[in-house]
């Protein structure tokens, strides 16, 4: 019965324990580096870009796994193209016979100009005729007024001035007719000419999209997704694989609207990650939200959700990342330490570590 009693002063023992623990919890725990600075929790975002293919096809294969990093220009996959490559080939075919055509229309344009200029003799040869013919009709004339000359031969020489006339006419006629033909089959050079460029613009239009189903990187980045598989029927713009830029990469983070009036784009950010607490990586603002929104439940306490936040981007310096790109990984949680007050020194736990 007294074993009830002899349990008090233990548990007067634990309370105190508690109370003291409680009291240095709440007064002795670290505070941070002072009213300087204001830090806010992220994950490390980096700039996302989808491969696609720009025509419907098959996916011929990958080369490329996900995790694998690519550089610029880099081929990752191929799409089957024999449809592309038959257009191609026809058109290549049309453009052969277009550049024959050419050349017939430029023979007909030879042969047109051979027959103005034989028109052109023609006419020069009947223009002799006739003045030949009025010569003789003038004389004729003369010697039938003075009785030399029968009314016959007048007559006979009248109607060989005027024969000479039409021929003469005839001949400018041909003559016409043949230019007009020079002029017709240089409108067919013309229209040849273009039939080529527009079988040369085909040919490269068909032989640009052959070349678009070889999907290459954009630029350098990591392989994070491999969407389709070798094999698969894809619409336009069909995904095949998901890259991630490792040379462009930041931390997203939240602030109070007390906090986001202080800051400009380019204030010095000094980032935390929690799988590498021993290194403090240096960045910069490089965005900060116009407007402002509740804190995502992900992020902070129930307690902090009822304040207006703002969102801040914070870029990690380019140079650190490329020499550090098999190390970097995106979606990691960290705290991003800001400096508020210009004239606060960084405290030693938060000075730049980066590795070497």
């Amino acid at each position: 019965m007294k074993k009830p009693s002899s349990l008090l002063p233990i548990a007067v023992v634990v309370a105190l324990a508690l109370a003291a623990g409680a009291y240095g919890w709440t007064h002795l725990r670290a505070t941070g580096p002072g009213p300087g600075f204001v830090s806010g929790n992220g994950r490390i975002e980096a700039t996302e870009i989808d491969i696609a293919t720009k025509t419907p096809g098959r996916v011929l294969d990958i080369l490329v796994g996900e995790g694998d990093l690519v550089s610029a220009n880099q081929p990752l996959a191929h799409m089957q193209m024999q449809s592309l490559e038959a257009q191609r080939d026809e058109a290549r075919a049309r453009q052969r016979q277009a550049v024959t055509g050419v050349a017939s229309a430029e023979a007909q344009v030879a042969m047109r100009e051979s027959d103005a200029a034989a028109a052109q003799a023609a006419v020069a040869a009947r223009e002799a005729d006739l003045d030949n013919a009025q010569r003789r009709l003038a004389r004729s004339t003369d010697l039938s007024r003075d009785g030399a000359a029968s009314q016959q031969e007048l007559d006979d020489d009248r109607a060989r001035a005027r024969s000479a006339t039409a021929a003469v006419a005839a001949a400018r006629a041909q003559l016409a007719a043949a230019q007009s033909a020079i002029a017709a089959a240089r409108s067919q050079v013309g229209s040849a000419h273009a039939a080529v460029v527009a079988g040369d613009a085909t040919v490269a239009r068909i032989q640009a999209e052959i070349d678009d189903g070889t999907l290459v990187a954009p630029r350098a980045g990591r392989v994070q997704y491999r969407v389709a598989q070798p094999g698969e029927v894809l619409g336009a713009g069909g995904k095949v694989l998901n890259l991630v830029d490792l040379s462009e990469v930041n931390m997203g983070f939240f602030v109070p609207e007390t906090v986001a009036g202080r800051l400009a784009v380019g204030s010095e950010v000094h980032l935390v990650l929690d799988a590498a607490p021993q290194y403090v990586i240096p960045a910069k603002v490089s965005y900060v939200s116009a407007t402002a929104q509740f804190t995502p439940k992900t992020v902070e306490t129930a307690s902090e959700r009822q304040k207006l936040m703002f969102k801040v981007k914070a870029q990690i310096d380019r140079e650190l990342l490329l020499r550090h790109l098999q190390q970097v990984k995106t979606g990691l949680p960290g705290v991003a330490w800001l400096k508020l007050d210009p004239q606060a020194e960084w405290p030693a736990e938060l000075a730049v570590k980066v590795p070497q």
